[in-house]
Formats: C-alpha cells, structure tokens, sequence
C-alpha cells in the first residue's frame, strides 16, 4: 500500500470522526437508529441549552436539539425547542414537556411527563410545555410579595413617627412625661396596697379556714338532714296532710253550703229563730219556778188538797 493511499484513508477517518463528534455535540448521534423529532414552545427556558438530556420518569431517552426563536411571525418572541428521542417509547401528543432545574448550580433539563389519551404522538409534533420554578424562583416569588408588603410598613412607620414628631410639642411632652410620673406614682400605691391586703389575709387566715370548716360542717348537717327527711317517707307525709285538708275543705264546704246540723244552723234563719225562741221560753220557765214554786211543785204530809194557784196581784 503506497504512502499516498494510506495518507487517503487517514484523511477520510479523521474527517469521518470530526463530523460524528460535531453531529454528537449538536445532539445528532449518527451511529444509533432512527430518531423522534418533537417541538415545544416556550415563552422562557430559564437556560436550557442544546445537548440538554431528556428524560422520561427519569430515564434519559434523547437530547435537545436546538432552541431558538420561533420563526413563524404570528409568533413573534417565543422559543422553540427541538428535542429528539432515541427512544421508542409511545405516549400521546397531550403529554407534557416540563423544563426543571437538574441540578443546584442551575444546569436545565427537559422532562417529558407521559400521557396516554388521545392520539399517539409521531415524530414532528408538537408537545405541551411547560416550566418548573426551581428553588431560587420559588424563593423569589415569595419574597417579592413580602418585600412589599414591608416597604409600605416602613413608609407607614415613618410617616407616622414624622406625624407624632409634629403633634408632640414640648408642652405635649411636659404633660406627657408628668402623666408618666403619676402612672409611677399610682403604680408604687397599688403595690402598696396589694401589700397590705396580702398582709390582712395572712392574718385572717386562721379565720378564713375556722369559717370554711363550720361551712363544711353545715353543708354536712344539712346533708344529713336531706338524707333523715328523705329516709323518712316525706311523701307519704304531704300526701296525708294534703288528704286531711282536702277533707277540711270539703267540710267547710258543706259548712258553706247549709248542710249538716251546724251548716243549717249557721244557714238556715228559721232554726236560728227557734232556738232564740226556745231560749227565751226556757228563761220565762225558770223565772216562774223561781217566783211561784207552789204552781209547780206541791208536797202535803196529811194528803190535803193542792190549793188552786192564784196568781199574785201586781202592785
């Protein structure tokens, strides 16, 4: 083999590895079989760059081909990114290509979040995207509302302390810091006074717990009364009185209403006016017996006649 035909084959090899290399650092891997194109737009990358991986449930199945603007003008301003599969694994064109941060130092990666409804997804089409917040961004999203928020309570702060600043003048100090010196003063009292009542309570103390005691007892006497009167059948006890008045009632009803002997006596006027009229008679009676004896009662021991009573003469 001559010198000029080895120098040949040299020259092809090396020509042959640098465009393998070049297509490998492009994401084209010239040696493996037939590859997927996918499309996905993006209004931000956050620095996803080509030669990207792409993974799948975190196994690496392509590359990131090129990302770029969008050409179509309708368009104007979003990124398109071309990503190409190795792998032949089938999910549909609603899955989703989220841009995640792979590592702490920022480094972007593509991940592709499988779906398997609707139409299965050929090479060519185009995929949803979609963008990962990493921990700076999330950190930043909530901060910023937080900064915010303390820049108006610190413009707040100091448009109050200026407002204080004109409103206390020197006499409003005066009176102030005087109102400060009372509420030390009425504060050094109260003190005093707490002192005094806990010194009161600890001498009444013995009489607090002798008057506790005699509660004690009187709620344990009242107990035992509670329970004496409970024993003994209280029940049964109103139940008889209630019966004994209702008896009473009753008499005094039939009292009311004239009947009995003593209910027509206190009711009826006609018995009222005989036995008025039987008394009298009866005191008549006992006047004549008394006056005249010999008209009623006539005793002889030779059997004489009994004389016929004469009534005495009037004077």
């Amino acid at each position: 083999m001559s010198k000029e035909l080895k120098t040949g084959i040299f020259a092809v090899v090396v020509i042959a590895f640098l465009i393998w290399g070049y297509s490998f650092l492009k994401g084209h891997n010239i040696l493996e079989g037939k590859t997927r194109k996918f499309y996905v737009e993006y209004n931000n990358v956050q620095g996803l760059k080509e030669s990207s991986v792409v993974t799948i449930n975190g196994l690496v199945v392509g590359k990131v081909v090129k990302v770029g603007f969008n050409p179509n003008p309708q368009k104007k301003g979003k990124l398109l990114v071309e990503i190409s599969l190795e792998n032949d694994f089938q999910f549909s064109k609603t899955s989703i290509a989220k841009v995640y941060s792979s590592s702490i130092m920022g480094g972007q990666s593509l991940s592709i979040i499988p779906s398997f409804e609707g139409k299965t997804a050929v090479s060519g089409d185009y995929l949803i995207g979609e963008i990962e917040s990493d921990l700076f961004s999330t950190v930043g999203e909530r901060l910023n509302p937080l900064q915010k928020k303390v820049e108006n309570v610190v413009v707040t702060t100091d448009s109050l302390m200026r407002s204080l600043n004109q409103v206390i003048n020197v006499k409003t100090r005066t009176s102030l810091r005087k109102t400060i010196v009372g509420l030390e003063t009425t504060i050094y009292r109260l003190n005093h006074t707490i002192s005094s009542v806990n010194k009161m309570l600890d001498s009444s103390r013995v009489n607090i717990t002798a008057s506790l005691e005699n509660t004690r007892k009187i709620t344990e006497n009242f107990a035992k009364i509670s329970d004496t009167l409970m024993n003994a059948n209280l029940g049964l006890t109103i139940k008889k009185v209630q019966v004994t008045l209702d008896n009473v009632n009753s008499l005094l009803a039939d009292l009311d209403n004239g009947k009995g002997t003593l209910g027509k006596l206190m009711k009826d006027d006609k018995m009222y006016q005989n036995l008025t009229n039987a008394s009298k008679e009866m005191e008549e009676l006992l006047r004549e017996m008394k006056l005249n004896p010999k008209r009623f009662v006539h005793f002889s021991l030779f059997g004489k006649k009994a004389k016929q009573y004469k009534p005495a003469e009037k004077k």
